[in-house]
């Protein structure tokens, strides 16, 4: 699938939130895109789900069974949560009893049988944060587009969330997903593209003998750091005793360092190095 100059924008003389943007998507990639609130990445996701349409440039190649699991789901249908799954399903060109069958063992994987008969307005947030993602997982889509799809879930179904997308990429689909916990799929993504100011660059993709850049920052002094450092940076004692050693995946060394910064850490030494990264 492919992004060519790529444009977006709201009404004819809005801002442009996303511009020029080209992106290469291979089958069979876990694909995630970062950046900082507000910067578009949402807005790339629905273009490349085909739920939105570019203002410019153009989009081909992209899979026919395509499913999408939006930053909020619209909890407010007439719907029970297998009614709900089950008429998605046929819109994805199941049949009845298949995609009754498949609403139900998605609800049981997420945790959420119990709920199959359940208005959708009255399922928790959590619960019908189950249904949003259960729905795009029906009919296995060969392009599976997700957008904070884990926020709001419980451990258990965060856990199934991961299995799910592994299995997809098993058969050869392409995910791509937006989280904002730098653990989530940790060391999997096989490329990286962060959103920012309207652009969109390259992140840290995994090389093709299976490592990714890591960024080694040397520093020292400084404040007390705040708890959920930047990437979740592996750190260690200096040689010299006075120092830390912090090392991070690149796409996270500009926040990081931000984050030393701020806390009036003196910066020694910056320096890039591979690690191995395979995936689980």
């Amino acid at each position: 699938m492919n992004l060519e100059r790529v444009g977006r924008r709201y009404g004819l003389r809005g801002p442009w939130v996303l511009r020029e943007v080209g992106l290469a998507l291979p089958a069979g990639a876990l694909v995630r895109i970062t950046g900082t609130n507000g910067t578009g990445k949402s807005t790339l996701l629905r273009l490349i789900a085909g739920i939105d349409a570019p203002t410019e440039g153009r989009i081909s190649g992209r899979p026919r069974r395509t499913a999408y699991v939006p930053e909020r789901f619209p909890a407010a249908l007439p719907f029970t949560a297998s009614g709900c799954l089950t008429h998605l399903g046929r819109v994805q060109g199941l049949g009845r009893a298949d995609a009754a069958a498949r609403a139900g063992e998605w609800l049981e994987r997420f945790g959420a049988g119990h709920f199959a008969d359940t208005p959708l307005p009255e399922l928790s947030k959590g619960s019908s944060q189950k249904v949003a993602v259960a729905q795009a997982l029906l009919a296995g889509p060969d392009l599976l587009v997700l957008d904070e799809a884990w926020t709001g879930l419980d451990t258990g179904a965060r856990h199934e969330l991961d299995r799910a997308v592994r299995e997809r990429l098993a058969a050869g689909g392409t995910v791509v997903f937006v989280d904002h916990d730098p653990r989530r799929l940790a060391g999997e993504a096989d490329a990286e593209f962060t959103v920012d100011a309207g652009r969109v660059r390259p992140g840290n993709p995994r090389r093709d003998d299976g490592t990714r850049t890591r960024v080694r920052i040397v520093a020292s002094g400084g404040r007390p750091l705040p708890e959920g450092l930047p990437g979740s940076p592996s750190y260690e004692p200096g040689v010299d005793g006075t120092t830390t050693v912090y090392a991070v995946d690149a796409a996270h060394s500009d926040g990081l360092l931000r984050a030393l910064l701020d806390a009036s850490w003196h910066i020694h030494q910056l320096s890039t190095e591979g690690i191995r990264a395979g995936r689980a």
